[in-house]
C-alpha cells in the first residue's frame, strides 16, 4: 500500500506511544511504500527540537525509512483552495495539512496520521 506519513504520526512513533507503536508496525510490513513531503522533515525537527528530543534520531528515522517526495505546483494550487474553504467552513486545518491531503489524492496514497483535522477525509488512516 502507498502510504504518505504526517508529522504527527512521526512524532508519535519518536515518542514510543501507542499510536506511534501502530506506525512502526506499518514501517515493518515490507509491503507498504512509505512517503514522506520534504516539509513534514521540517515540522518534525522543530517539534522534536522543542521537546528537546534528539534531532538526529528524528530526522534519521524519517530518512531511513521512507522515500522523500516533493509536491508540484498542482498540488500547492489545490491545498490553498481547499484551505480556503476549510477556513471559510469555520476549520482551523492548517495549510501543510491541506498540502498532505492533496498530494497524498494526486499520489494514490493514503495520509498516515494522528491528527484529527483528517477524520472526514477517506484518503486518512487516522492512528
Amino acid at each position: 500500500m502507498k502510504l504518505l506519513i504526517d508529522a504527527h504520526a512521526w512524532i508519535e512513533y519518536l515518542l514510543g506511544s501507542q499510536k506511534g507503536e501502530k506506525l512502526n508496525e506499518i514501517l515493518l510490513n515490507e509491503e507498504n511504500e512509505i512517503k514522506v513531503i520534504s516539509i513534514t522533515i521540517s515540522e518534525v525537527l522543530s517539534k522534536t527540537k522543542r521537546m528537546g528530543m534528539n534531532i538526529e534520531t528524528a530526522y534519521n528515522s524519517i530518512i531511513n525509512n521512507s522515500e522523500i517526495i516533493e509536491t508540484n505546483a498542482q498540488s500547492a494550487k489545490e491545498a490553498g483552495l481547499l484551505h480556503a474553504k476549510m477556513k471559510n467552513e469555520g476549520s482551523s486545518i492548517g495549510i501543510v495539512d491541506c498540502l498532505l491531503i492533496k498530494t497524498a489524492i494526486q499520489t494514490n496514497s493514503k495520509l498516515v496520521t494522528g491528527d484529527l483535522h483528517f477524520k472526514n477525509f477517506k484518503e486518512a488512516i487516522i492512528l
